[in-house]
C-alpha cells in the first residue's frame, strides 16, 4: 500500500475528515447508501415537483340554475378559462360526484369543440350561450375521440357526470347564473 493511502486511512480514521481525501488526491469510494441515495432523491424531488404542479386547483364556483326566474339546483363547478386549462379538462379523473364539474368560458362566442380522449368518466355538456341560456346538451363517451360540436356559436360549456342535468330537472332553455 502507497504511503498517502495509509496515512489519508489514518487521518480518515482519527478526524473523520473527509477534506483529507482531496488533500492527496485520494477519491473516497461511494458507499451504497449515498449511491442509491441520490437516484431516490431526484425521483421524489420530480414526485413532487409533478404533485405540486397536479394539485393547482382550478377557480371553483357555485352556479345556479334557473327557469322563469326559480333555482331549480346549484352546481359547484370548477372554472376553465386558460387554453392549457381548456385543453386539460376532466381528462384522468377517475370520478366526478353528481352536483360537481367544470365550466369552460370563452372569451368571445364560437363554435365550440370537445372530445373525450383520456377521460375516463361519462359525462353530459350543455353549450351555454353568452347570456347563459342552455342553447343544448349531449352525452359524451369515455376515451371517445370523436368531436361532440355545439350546433352553434355559445360563450360557454359546462360538463357534469353523465345524466346529472336530467336528474336535477335541468333542460334546454334554463338559464345558468354565471358570476363575470
Amino acid at each position: 500500500m502507497n504511503s498517502n493511502k495509509l496515512i489519508s486511512k489514518l487521518i480518515t480514521r482519527r478526524h473523520g475528515d473527509t477534506e483529507s481525501y482531496a488533500l492527496f488526491n485520494i477519491k473516497p469510494k461511494p458507499s451504497v447508501s449515498s449511491v442509491l441515495s441520490v437516484p431516490l432523491c431526484e425521483i421524489l424531488l420530480i414526485l413532487i415537483l409533478f404533485i405540486a404542479c397536479n394539485s393547482q386547483k382550478l377557480a371553483v364556483q357555485e352556479l345556479s340554475i334557473e327557469r322563469d326566474g326559480k333555482v331549480i339546483t346549484t352546481i359547484k363547478a370548477e372554472i376553465a378559462t386558460t387554453s392549457e386549462e381548456q385543453m386539460k379538462g376532466l381528462m384522468h379523473r377517475q370520478n366526478l360526484p353528481d352536483g360537481e364539474g367544470m365550466l369552460f368560458v370563452y372569451e368571445r362566442d364560437q363554435v365550440l369543440s370537445f372530445w373525450m380522449k383520456n377521460t375516463y368518466i361519462p359525462l353530459t355538456i350543455a353549450f351555454i350561450a353568452s347570456d347563459g341560456r342552455i342553447i343544448e346538451m349531449k352525452d359524451m363517451y369515455p376515451h371517445d375521440t370523436n368531436n361532440i360540436v355545439s350546433s352553434r356559436s355559445v360563450r360557454y360549456a359546462l360538463e357534469v357526470p353523465q345524466g346529472w342535468f336530467s336528474r336535477a330537472g335541468v333542460l334546454e332553455g334554463d338559464i345558468v347564473i354565471i358570476e363575470k
